[in-house]
């Protein structure tokens, strides 16, 4: 479809909108043809014709100066102007995380120097660096695109005096081949599409997107490109081979949705890549032989071995097939090496090939990653050896209170653990692990992948003791209701890290990262572990609403809130 198109069918909706706001009107049209950064022009104008006609003939100018075939056509309007002082956005900026400023902004009150929220943060004007929290007026990074988009037509100064104007807009998406959708306006949505139906459908085909997106990031040596800075389209330099493993994994569960066989080739070339290039094999004192993750540094990371056995268990299971069976059988030997046998508790960093103890701790997650690991190769060979070592594991967890820490993987353990070991104390484990963390569950503005994964395990954990009757009163602790509504309200949270094309065409090289996720709090940094922790999280939630498919629930993209001081056992989400 053409542009002449998208603008045709795009008018009457726009003009709808427009006529609940009162005049004059600043709109904002933005073409991307996927392949170069999106050409924006904005105007204001007393009537809608007005506005509409001059931003049809300069978006048609931009085209032929671009030499581009646009295929996405965005269209904002302003909703409501606030106008304030340079030297108070300094303070706004201030309180305000870094880039998660979600307003457009104007550099005079007539809006002759305008830019949209997404022109802003796609070019860094408002980051500062990974060193400062908060958003800085960034005026390098400003010039530039100020420079791009209006020339030298007016002196750009920052005098503190100087008059602006915080927008709020809404807006419109068109691609050439579908049917042009509303976006947000403002608040932890804003401009990105509206979700009508938050169903299994939509995130079937989330999974499918990043999953194809991660196969892109294998290259022919079998290893991956780490992530991107998408801003300026600038690869990450890290060779930490954890995020080669924890990706691979989430790719094995996306494969056992998809059952795409192009996927399944990337997972065994990457397969491949780990047992061939990144874990090493060693004798050990007891006459064995061991095998590790074997970091480029020369270090041995717990997590590794416990991530490699996690993802070469998941791939057996996935395929039924036993070829990785000595290898998985020797990381979980190494893991053992890593483990106080008398108490239970892990080293976390070893030498290669010293195998002598370098730290002995670096991060929580290493405890739980490693005990998640054997519990999973026990299920799959039934060695006692491993179901020994986890049960010592999660006994030094209670000892030591490590609930505490909210540990994504720690409720994961407990599950898999009960099967075998239905204990009391491993449940209780389980339960505080993320009782009294609802709150942040419900509120944390970052999407913050890792705690939908931590609300998809306590939820099994919870369906699991409803069909307990000896374990009946460790719900009492929980009020479900509200479990429920945060568990519902942080998946979809998550839709606000993924990468659609209305916010991927104003960042450098759009095509290349559309159907990925980001980390906003990170300029909006692509990173191939963090899109495994989004898959893993978005996956269990698709199997969640399976699971509920014969209540036939409707999950709307703005669920009601659950009265906070209502103590109930009854399933929240059926409230929704």
């Amino acid at each position: 479809m053409s542009l002449s198109s998208m603008l045709m069918r795009a008018r009457p909706l726009v003009e709808r909108a427009l006529s609940k706001v009162a005049p004059p009107y600043t709109l904002f049209f933005s073409i991307s043809d996927s392949k170069q950064r999106a050409e924006v022009r904005h105007t204001t104008a007393a009537d809608f014709s007005s506005a509409w006609q001059t931003l049809t003939t300069d978006i048609h100018q931009a085209v032929w100066q671009a030499k581009m075939n646009p295929c996405w056509l965005r269209i904002d309007w302003v909703t409501r102007r606030s106008s304030t002082t340079l030297a108070n956005l300094y303070e706004i900026l201030s309180d305000t995380k870094r880039c998660y400023f979600r307003y457009g902004l104007a550099l005079d009150l007539d809006c002759k120097i305008a830019f949209l929220e997404q022109e802003l943060n796609a070019n860094a004007m408002l980051y500062g660096s990974n060193r400062i929290d908060h958003a800085v007026l960034n005026k390098r990074n400003f010039r530039s695109y100020y420079q791009h988009r209006f020339g030298d037509q007016v002196e750009l100064d920052f005098a503190e005096e100087r008059n602006v104007v915080l927008l709020s807009t809404e807006g419109l998406f068109c691609e050439s081949h579908t049917e042009p959708v509303y976006l947000y306006g403002t608040g932890p949505n804003t401009g990105r599409r509206i979700i009508n139906n938050f169903n299994t459908k939509l995130l079937t085909q989330l999974i499918e997107n990043a999953s194809t997106y991660l196969e892109r990031q294998l290259k022919s040596s079998g290893h991956f490109h780490p992530g991107w800075y998408p801003c300026f389209d600038l690869e990450i330099e890290d060779d930490n081979s954890l995020r080669h493993v924890s990706c691979t994994y989430a790719m094995i569960e996306a494969w056992e949705v998809s059952k795409d066989p192009a996927l399944l080739a990337t997972i065994e070339r990457s397969l491949q890549a780990l047992t061939r290039d990144l874990i090493k094999t060693i004798p050990i004192k007891t006459g064995e032989t061991a095998a590790f993750l074997v970091e480029s540094n020369g270090e041995i990371n717990l997590g590794g071995n416990a991530l490699s056995l996690l993802a070469l268990v998941k791939y057996s299971e996935a395929m039924g097939g036993r070829a990785y069976a000595d290898l998985m059988e020797q990381l979980a030997k190494g893991i053992e090496l890593m483990q106080n046998q008398a108490s239970g508790q892990f080293f976390h960093v070893l030498d290669y090939p010293s195998l002598n103890i370098k730290k002995q701790r670096l991060t929580i997650q290493y405890d739980s990653e490693a005990a998640l690991g054997l519990i999973r190769l026990y299920s799959w060979d039934k060695n006692p050896r491993w179901l020994t070592m986890v049960e010592k594991a999660l006994d030094h967890f209670i000892v030591t209170e490590q609930w505490r820490t909210h540990d994504y993987k720690l409720n994961s353990c407990v599950n898999e653990l009960t099967k075998y070991r239905p204990k009391e104390k491993y449940y209780q484990l389980g339960i505080r692990n993320f009782a009294n963390h609802l709150d942040f569950v419900e509120n944390c503005k970052t999407t913050f992948p890792t705690l939908l994964e931590l609300m998809m395990s306590a939820e099994k954990m919870i369906s699991h003791l409803r069909s307990q009757e000896l374990f009946q009163d460790l719900l009492d602790q929980l009020d479900l209701e509200y479990f429920y509504h945060a568990l519902t309200k942080r998946a979809k949270h998550l839709l606000n890290g993924y990468f659609w094309p209305e916010f991927t065409m104003f960042f450098k090289n759009p095509k290349k990262i559309t159907g990925s996720f980001f980390i906003r709090d990170h300029a909006f940094k692509i990173q191939i572990d963090d899109i495994g922790h989004y898959l893993s999280g978005l996956i269990a939630y698709r199997e969640f609403l399976l699971s509920q498919a014969h209540k036939k629930l409707e999950y709307t993209d703005n669920p009601t809130q659950p009265d906070k001081t209502k103590h109930t056992k009854t399933m929240g989400f059926l409230h929704f």
